[in-house]
């Protein structure tokens, strides 16, 4: 039998008391924290169509976040998938540029090794 946290969505949507502005949103991510939290708030804060971005871990047990996101007009779950996209992006350059140096690293200590074995010799 699977737990119930296991069974909760990622991502969910705080209803703001049956508002209909789609400029104000609160989001709960489940099964994350700061790391996520303040590089998404980073990425989403350069949008200048974003008015506030910020979020809050309710309580140090839980293992979850509150992000709020309040636009100048765009809908916030907009500028959210924007952000997500945008930090993904950032991600994988992070992680092509950190292989491309591991990479070069280890062809220019493997020749340097190999060309110590022929002065050696």
């Amino acid at each position: 039998m699977e737990s119930n946290e296991s069974n909760k969505k990622r991502l969910e949507v705080v209803d703001s008391s049956g508002s209909l502005d789609e400029t104000c949103k609160t989001f709960v991510f489940h099964n994350e924290d700061h790391t996520l939290g303040n590089s998404l708030r980073y990425m989403i804060m350069k949008n200048p169509e974003v008015q506030f971005c910020g979020y809050s871990v309710p309580h140090p047990s839980e293992n979850k976040i509150n992000f709020r996101i309040q636009t100048h007009g765009e809908e916030a779950t907009e500028v959210l998938k924007k952000g997500l996209k945008d930090l993904n992006s950032v991600c994988e350059h992070v992680l092509e540029t950190f292989q491309s140096s591991v990479r070069d690293y280890k062809r220019r200590n493997f020749s340097s090794d190999v060309e110590m074995a022929d002065v050696q010799s």
